[in-house]
């Protein structure tokens, strides 16, 4: 039976067309997989701590040896890499913050990037990821357009940052769908509904595959 994750880190609620997107990829999915189990995961709500020394260290300390504190320290990287290795395939909702990620996503990846547990490192190939025969599809919505060939191209951190990422822990089937210029939105003057069908059709398109 396969699995879904659905996470979303958009701090707008309702308002959040990240959100809208994820939760159509989930209802198509589902249609798609009857039967299958979806992971749900607000990463807004989910109060995620920083990286600090204490995490650093227990990271880096044998599992065998590790003291309680130390276990404690990984208790959340450890719950969150678990739903990695749990799910077949990952659904991400992103709005672009500022030209990349928001900063609770941002802590969510500082979390589950851990060698030994989503990378190892070989001495024949070097870095080699861990989470394989995986599927992403990561939706982001963004105020401005930043596809390639526009002026913004350039500013458009977001997909290759995560691209990156997703490939360095493994996960190369990895699909990225874009609702740019969603700015428009806040001027009342464009229709919600006509704005974001293209987008909700590619998101169906995607999640019925």
């Amino acid at each position: 039976m396969s699995t879904l994750l659905k996470l979303d880190s958009s701090p707008m609620g309702d308002h959040s067309i990240s959100r809208k997107l994820t939760a159509k990829f989930t209802d198509s999915w589902r249609k798609s997989h009857p039967g299958a189990t979806v992971l749900t995961r607000d990463l807004t709500a989910l109060n995620l701590p920083i990286v600090d020394a204490s995490w650093i260290a227990a990271a880096y300390q044998p599992e065998e040896s590790r003291t309680p504190d130390q276990q404690k320290a990984l208790a959340v990287s450890d719950s969150l890499i678990a739903d990695l290795q749990q799910a077949d395939e990952y659904v991400f909702g992103i709005p672009m913050h500022n030209f990349s990620v928001p900063s609770t996503l941002k802590l969510w990846i500082d979390q589950v990037v851990r060698r030994g547990k989503t990378f190892a490192y070989t001495a024949a190939r070097g870095p080699e990821g861990l989470l394989t025969d995986k599927k992403a599809t990561l939706l982001i919505a963004s105020g401005g357009v930043y596809e390639q060939g526009t002026a913004m191209a350039s500013f458009n951190f977001v997909a290759p940052y995560l691209r990156t990422i997703f490939a360095f822990l493994g996960v190369t089937d990895l699909n990225i769908i874009a609702a740019e210029g969603t700015a428009q939105l806040m001027t009342g003057k464009v229709d919600p509904v006509a704005f974001l069908a293209p987008s909700l059709e590619k998101v169906h398109i995607q999640a019925s595959l």
